[in-house]
């Protein structure tokens, strides 16, 4: 155990002694992994990735996901645990973790990549297969081990998944206890004991317990809340970005924290944008039917957890809205103006979009703005669109890590064969979402860096070139 693990480690009690075996048996694991080298770390991430990428447990774990949580549907988790851990594979067979990473000559520096340590890894009930796998890649790609804390809800799944991971690195010949699970039963005392113990937490899923991360002591990295909105101007192809929409929407039932929860058309092309939703698959509320809708879809001011992440035909008999909504992949729902009042401007976790008009993107700024104040700050914004010079307006005037032109936001946003993102579950919010990170979670933020320093010849300029334009401005 490091000094600061120790340090932070009390002596009593059943959570804190499980854990102390958990990370003794991870810090041996650790110890056996510790001169592997760089080929040998990718076959283990390898290695990782095949345990939830092959065909027969990609459906299994994902039947299993519905099974435990109640949460979306099997083939798009399936799509999850495939499309996401595949193009985390490309990302990572593509870079250095281990030893020098960088050489600088101009600069004298040589960077070395080692260990964080033993990771503590949160992971939601959304996504209680993928996002262990994504975690556990990330880590043993910096020579690290890491302990999964599930959601109660997930454990089953997630232990399974583990389980696999375990044996396909023994099949390669290295120690399962690089990567372990929480044992049931997973409780808040169990996991924060995990935060409190381990080298690094990194957490997706509640915000409570991103927060509970942050005030453990150990170093976090938490992500933030979603609650993507996203704009359709008068220079859109309509009818595609109603498809992207809908794909994006009905994805997994809206599970995704990438998933859009509200769009923001411009006034003059509002009628032919709505059209082209609803021949997507969306159905349009009336007002009457609107009011079913919150009615159900909150209970006590809080989402109805027997509602969200449910199929279209289940929440039309849920919601009440009759034959005619039924067929449908999802619903909308209009508000006119933003109104920070209304629970439709909140994320909804269902395949609810709620459907807001602006006179101009100078009102498109302020909607977007009034909309990330009431939840998802930091995390992302969409806009279909051929004039680049809103989007541009987007990237500069709104506090998100992510503007995404032209692309359905839950395949796009935690990484795309057709952007630049690096594949992962987990995207920071940056300071605006109380994040430590403004990136997609990645192989960076699991490997520490030493920087070897040699001398260069020197660099120091005359006072006159750093201070001699000031000086002439406003004097010495």
């Amino acid at each position: 155990m490091s000094t600061q693990a120790a340090a932070k480690a009390p002596d009593q009690g059943p959570e804190k002694e499980i854990i102390r075996g958990l990370i003794a048996k991870a810090r041996a694991a650790m110890a056996q992994f510790a001169n592997a080298d760089q080929a040998r770390v990718d076959e283990a991430v390898t290695a990782l990735a095949w345990a939830i990428y092959e065909p027969g447990r990609a459906r299994e774990l994902a039947e299993l996901a519905v099974e435990d949580t109640g949460l979306g549907n099997v083939e798009s988790k399936i799509i999850k645990n495939t499309r996401k851990t595949f193009g985390c594979l490309r990302d990572l067979s593509r870079v250095k973790s281990v030893g020098i990473i960088e050489e600088i000559p101009e600069k004298g520096l040589v960077k070395y990549a080692k260990p964080v340590g033993v990771v503590g890894a949160v992971t939601p009930s959304t996504n209680p297969a993928a996002t262990p796998v994504n975690k556990a890649m990330f880590a043993i790609k910096g020579r690290n081990a890491v302990i999964i804390a599930p959601s109660p809800a997930g454990l089953g799944t997630t232990t399974k998944t583990v389980d696999y991971m375990r044996a396909e690195l023994e099949k390669i010949g290295l120690p399962a206890d690089l990567v372990q699970v929480l044992p049931a039963p997973v409780n808040k005392q169990l996991t924060q004991e995990l935060m409190n113990q381990c080298d690094l937490v990194v957490v997706t899923g509640s915000q409570n317990n991103v927060k509970r991360a942050y005030s453990s002591g150990t170093p976090a990295i938490g992500v933030g809340a979603g609650n993507v909105p996203v704009v359709i101007d008068e220079s859109a192809d309509f009818d595609d970005a109603a498809e992207k929409i809908t794909m994006s929407k009905i994805f997994d039932n809206a599970t995704s924290c990438s998933s859009e929860n509200s769009v923001i058309i411009l006034d003059s092309v509002y009628d032919e944008a709505m059209e082209a939703l609803k021949r997507a698959g969306g159905y349009l509320c009336t007002a009457e039917e609107k009011q079913k809708v919150e009615d159900n879809l909150w209970v006590d001011g809080h989402l109805n957890r027997h509602v969200i992440a449910k199929d279209a035909d289940v929440l039309a008999d849920v919601f009440g809205l009759g034959e005619q909504a039924k067929g449908n992949k999802f619903f909308m729902v209009e508000e006119g103006d933003t109104n920070p009042e209304s629970p439709f401007i909140d994320e909804k976790l269902s395949l609810v979009l709620t459907v807001y008009r602006a006179k101009d993107m100078d009102d498109v700024v302020r909607q977007l703005n009034t909309i990330l104040d009431v939840c998802g700050k930091g995390h992302s914004v969409g806009i279909h669109t051929k004039e680049a010079a809103h989007a541009t307006r987007l990237a500069e005037e709104i506090d998100v890590v992510r503007v995404l032109v032209n692309q359905a936001h839950t395949f796009g946003n935690g990484g795309g064969y057709n952007n630049g993102l690096n594949f992962t579950l987990s995207m920071g919010g940056g300071t605006w979402a109380g994040n430590s990170i403004s990136d997609n979670l990645n192989y960076t933020h699991f490997i520490n860096i030493t920087h070897l320093v040699k001398t260069i010849p020197e660099d120091k300029p005359s006072e006159e070139e750093l201070f001699g334009s000031y000086w002439e401005k406003f004097g010495k």
